[in-house]
Formats: structure tokens, C-alpha cells, sequence
């Protein structure tokens, strides 16, 4: 039987790689024999097992620039992962417009140009496959994450059109929604040594649910997700999403 996560001989591009669910998505291709290629504003440790690119998703000439760059070393994608995020926090009445745009410049339209860019490149090859990391915030409203969940709800949009603009051309699209994990932004949002189990039990005064599996994602949860959706097992799956929250959104 052919090993569906062998990924020997495959290129996986990687945003968001410096850090978090990103860094663990980037992590896991390389241990499965990809060729990754990790893009973020900052790399802060010495040495990852990857290709490590700077790069802000947000900015369209660099963008472009660092795509035809990456692509010249190694002409062939076969795995697109939009991992990249960024949480601004406060109200719809409190959030500063720069802020705003700040998150749908780097959450929705970092993931755009990454998409944008790579497509001539999909298309000739007549296949691949771009994951898209959102959150079940676009599914649920957040109080005091307007900005975020404005943002990742356009981002999961983006990803199931251009999903259903790829399919002609055999690249499927598809979505990866976690709820809280243990990542650096996660960790910004406790404050005290309850906070961790607080989230867990949930904040019916915010009508936030809890978590009904009792315990908060780690970043393998998610990347083994997104490794589904890389690889063969997921052949004819495309403009989809999985929620991974343990069960915190209760369908909705």
C-alpha cells in the first residue's frame, strides 16, 4: 500500500512558519521527506529544519518578488499552506480602522496574494493543493475580535472561490478551522495561571462555549489536518472545512 503521507519529492510552501501552528505545520512535511519552503516576518530561533524565507504576505511586490524567486530555485508546488495570522483585539466600537485593515491585509489578503501569485503556476501544473488555516472564529461571532473574526470569515470565502476556480485544473482548496490552541497568540489572550482552564470551561457571559473534549488543541491537532488535506487521502475533497476545536462550536 502506497503511503498517503510520504511527501518525498513534493515542494510545500508554508506562511506563518516562524512560530506556532505554522511552525509545526512546516515541521511535519520536513519529517515526512518535503522539499518546505517556510515564509514569516521573523525567524527567531538559530536553525529550523526547512528553507526559510522573510517575507510580508501583506505586501504585494514583495510578494510577488519572493514567488518568482522561490520559484526559479524550484519550479514546481505541489502544497500551498496559508498559515499566517494575526489577532487584534477589541470591539467593534473600540477597533481602530488601521487596525482593522492591518488584520484583513495580513489574514485575508496576505492568503490572497499568496494564492494570486502561485496560480499560474498551479495551473500548468494541473494539480496541487492549497490549505487554507482560518478559524472557527469565522463561524462564530467573538466579542471583543471584530477585526479577527471579520477577517478570517472573508478568508474562508477566499478560500472555497478560488477553490471552485481552481477545480477545472485538478488543485483543490480547502480549510483547516482551529479554536484555541496552545500557540504564542493564544497565550497573549491569558492573563493569570486559570486561564488556560477558564477557556476550557468558557465564558457563557460572552455566550462562548466551552470545550466539551476538556482540553485545549496543540498545534500537532491542527497540522495533522492540514496534512490530510496535502496529501492523497483528501484526492476528491475540496472547498471544504474542518473545524478543530473539540467541539466548542457545538456545529453551529
Amino acid at each position: 500500500m502506497i503511503n498517503s503521507l510520504d511527501f518525498s519529492g513534493k515542494t510545500v510552501w508554508v506562511t506563518g512558519a516562524g512560530r506556532g501552528i505554522g511552525l509545526e505545520v512546516a515541521n511535519q512535511f520536513t519529517e515526512l521527506g518535503a522539499n518546505v519552503i517556510g515564509f514569516d516576518l521573523s525567524f527567531d530561533n538559530e536553525f529550523y529544519g526547512f528553507n526559510c524565507v522573510v517575507l510580508d504576505i501583506s505586501d504585494e511586490d514583495a510578494v510577488s518578488h519572493a514567488v518568482q524567486k522561490v520559484l526559479s530555485g524550484f519550479p514546481r508546488l505541489d502544497v500551498l499552506v496559508n498559515g499566517a495570522g494575526i489577532l487584534r483585539l477589541g470591539s467593534v466600537e473600540e477597533t481602530g480602522f488601521d487596525d482593522f485593515k492591518r488584520c484583513f491585509n495580513v489574514n485575508a489578503g496576505g492568503a490572497f496574494l499568496m494564492v494570486k501569485h502561485t496560480i499560474p503556476t498551479f495551473k500548468r501544473q494541473r494539480g496541487g493543493a492549497i490549505v487554507t488555516i482560518s478559524s472557527n472564529a469565522a463561524k462564530v461571532p467573538r466579542q471583543n475580535m471584530a477585526a479577527y473574526c471579520a477577517s478570517k470569515a472573508a478568508l474562508s470565502s477566499l478560500s472555497h472561490t478560488a477553490g471552485l476556480e481552481l477545480a477545472p485544473y485538478g488543485v483543490r482548496c480547502n480549510l483547516v478551522c482551529p479554536g484555541s490552541t496552545d500557540t504564542p497568540m493564544q497565550r497573549m489572550l491569558w492573563t493569570n495561571n486559570e486561564a488556560e482552564q477558564s477557556t476550557i470551561k468558557g465564558f457563557p457571559e460572552q455566550y462562548k462555549l466551552g470545550i466539551p473534549l476538556g482540553k485545549i488543541a496543540q498545534p500537532n491537532d491542527v497540522a495533522q489536518v492540514v496534512l490530510f488535506f496535502a496529501s492523497a487521502m483528501s484526492n476528491h475533497i475540496t472547498m471544504q472545512d474542518v473545524v478543530v476545536d473539540g467541539g466548542a462550536t457545538l456545529n453551529a
